[in-house]
């Protein structure tokens, strides 16, 4: 389907066809003076004129004089908390007459309709689709939510200074995975099907043809965005991190770092997990729960009795190859997206783009690992 028109004012009719359709419509609303993803009663409720300021170590939002909903471009999460999600309880064990009782959870799935997601939100869904649903292990849980979602993604109009998509080549424009795509104007919205599930939803809406002008905007809008990023080293250049273990900057940024894992929580692509076993007093049932976690964590990488990663140098060098060079081992394609979450959110201010740029540098001389 070509990109059609969605003037301003039916915006609701979208929330409407996806509420009838069976969906609960989740999208971008202020709360804790961020951009968070949740439960949308009604169109209103979408952040409205509010849009984000994004450095390193820096998030706040304004309100603009402008009249649009999608002007900011991310908050501190994605999709990954709604289908690899931070708790998850695997299995139960119950003490009964006849001995223990081992019960599986069965995944219990809601149909979700996502508004607002970005090409970068997509990308890292792709990411985790790899390592969540291929092989012959694929995690119940998340394929069963994956496969109830209905996702409408919007193009960036603008960068946020953390922002470095281009680089990573995920956005500012979303080109798979969505099933209706929107191009946010002044006066409506262009829009674009994806799925034959979008082609179902925009059957139901009072679109008009896009003229010239709207489409000329929307392409301007998506040129200026490109123009306001960063620059992450390529692809190939980030592939030698591997060969720089004994860079002296390991040192340098682990004398900021707090190991706190702001970054693999807020990352989209991000999945360290562990499991705990937990029972109650009377030791009458347990279960076996599986948790977000962190590389940064001293005990993630804990074994037989020592801790591998002791130093927070080693943790964030693990985390930093991992992310940028050895995943393309793993998954053809470097683990960032370019979001620029971990700038954002990261209580020092350590800026992923100039870490990287940083340890590609031949060491000046003198300066040792």
């Amino acid at each position: 389907m070509s990109r059609r028109f969605l003037p301003r004012r039916h915006l609701n009719r979208l929330h409407q066809a996806l509420v009838q359709a069976g969906y609960e419509v989740i999208g971008p609303r202020v709360k804790d003076d961020t951009i968070v993803f949740a439960p949308l009663e009604q169109v209103d409720d979408l952040p409205w004129g509010w849009q984000e300021q994004a450095d390193a170590g820096r998030y706040r939002l304004q309100h603009t004089a402008g009249r649009r909903a999608f002007a900011w471009n991310t908050g501190p999460q994605g999709l990954k908390p709604w289908l690899f999600q931070p708790e998850q309880v695997l299995w139960r064990a119950e003490h009964t007459e006849t001995g223990l009782n081992f019960r599986a959870v069965e995944p219990s799935p809601e149909r979700l309709a996502f508004i607002g997601l970005r090409g970068c939100d997509l990308a890292a869904l792709k990411i985790q689709d790899q390592h969540f649903l291929d092989g012959p292990y694929a995690d119940p849980f998340y394929r069963a939510q994956r496969e109830q979602l209905f996702m409408v993604a919007v193009n960036c109009g603008r960068s946020a200074d953390t922002c470095f998509c281009v680089s990573t080549g995920d956005g500012p424009e979303a080109r798979f995975g969505f099933d209706l795509l929107l191009d946010e104007l002044d006066d409506g919205y262009l829009l674009q099907t994806g799925s034959a599930e979008g082609d179902a939803i925009a059957a139901h809406l009072p679109l008009n043809k896009a003229s010239v002008q709207q489409l000329n905007e929307a392409k301007t809008a998506l040129a200026g965005a490109r123009r306001q990023q960063r620059t992450m080293p390529a692809t190939a250049e980030l592939a030698q991190l591997v060969d720089r273990l004994d860079h002296p900057r390991w040192q340098q940024v682990a004398e900021r770092c707090l190991a706190c894992g702001n970054c693999t929580s807020v990352c989209p692509t991000c999945f360290c997990s562990k499991q705990d076993s937990e029972g109650d007093i009377r030791n009458r049932q347990a279960e076996q729960v599986q948790r977000w976690d962190s590389c940064f964590s001293e005990q993630h990488s804990y074994i037989t009795g020592k801790v591998v990663r002791h130093k927070i140098q080693h943790r964030y060098r693990q985390w930093l190859v991992h992310k940028l060079a050895t995943w393309q081992q793993q998954f053809g394609r470097s683990g960032c997206v370019g979001c620029g979450r971990c700038i954002a959110w990261c209580p020092v201010a350590i800026d992923l783009v100039e870490e990287a740029h940083a340890l590609l540098e031949t060491p000046k001389e003198g300066e040792h690992g």
